[in-house]
């Protein structure tokens, strides 16, 4: 097993690179998963894990441990390889405040949407746009409780596998299928599996609960700042509010996703 004790190691920087740049992401399709839950909901999800750094006064309140120590502490079905690192060296790369003593490097999966597998009947959560890694996170998060068919990001600003959307969707950025497109590949998709897109907008709307969600159903949400595209709008079937009282007139965005995909989801029984 490898034992890395200086944080210039070639390794550490390469971890240190990934979590800073979305590009080097991107380049080399990897991203790296930090959290015992994390990394075990990953591989449990298909992600292939390639290396784990642990140190293991803070994982396994020992330093003198094996590879399958690794594994069954943290519950996983693969066999990455193991790389002991010291506490120093950890610390400096740990991304959460909160450290459990495990980094993951983990190679990315497609995100075409001819590779989504859906229902005979599907529910799709759409965002358009997002920009805010904490909001994306908490999408996927709603989704999963959900147990949506799909996330479908639309013209994608925040990365996917952005540590901040790692960490704010608690792993569920693992748990459901997700995938990227144009607004107009995106409505494209929809139309080629004639599922019914409703937009979550102030312009011409229709109170959201009125809707009919039980056949296959897509509910799109754009940004708190702009909302959603004119293309995305007039690709709808029908534009969809919640109903406000207060002052303002819109809520954040993983909140308005989940009173709308609860609704969804109570008119099919929650099924």
């Amino acid at each position: 097993m490898k034992h890395i004790t200086s944080p210039h190691n070639a390794i550490i920087r390469h971890a240190e690179l990934l979590q800073r740049k979305s590009k080097a992401r991107k380049k080399e399709g990897l991203f790296l998963i930090e959290g015992q839950r994390e990394i075990m909901l990953g591989d449990h999800g298909g992600f292939e894990l390639q290396q784990l750094l642990v140190c293991g006064s803070i994982l396994l309140n020992t330093e003198d441990f094996e590879a399958s120590d690794v594994y069954h502490k943290i519950n996983i079905n693969s066999n990455p390889e193991v790389i002991s690192v010291t506490q120093e060296v950890y610390e400096k790369l740990a991304y959460r405040t909160g450290t459990e003593g495990v980094i993951a490097f983990a190679k990315a999966k497609s995100q075409q949407l001819q590779d989504l597998k859906l229902s005979k009947n599907p529910l799709i959560l759409i965002a358009e746009s997002p920009e805010k890694p904490g909001n994306l996170g908490a999408i996927l998060r709603t989704a999963d409780a959900a147990k949506v068919d799909a996330v479908i990001i639309s013209n994608p600003v925040a990365d996917l596998f952005n540590p901040n959307v790692v960490r704010s969707s608690v792993g569920c950025v693992f748990t459901v299928p997700t995938a990227t497109g144009t607004t107009s590949e995106v409505v494209d998709f929809l139309k080629s599996k004639s599922i019914n897109l409703y937009a979550a907008t102030l312009q011409s709307s229709e109170r959201y609960d009125v809707m009919d969600y039980t056949t296959g159903s897509a509910i799109a949400l754009g940004t708190e700042a702009t909302g959603l595209s004119q293309e995305m709008r007039d690709a709808a079937l029908k534009n969809i509010i919640i109903p406000m009282s207060g002052a303002i007139d819109s809520m954040n965005l993983s909140v308005s996703a989940a009173i709308l995909i609860f609704e969804a989801k109570r008119q099919r029984d929650f099924k």
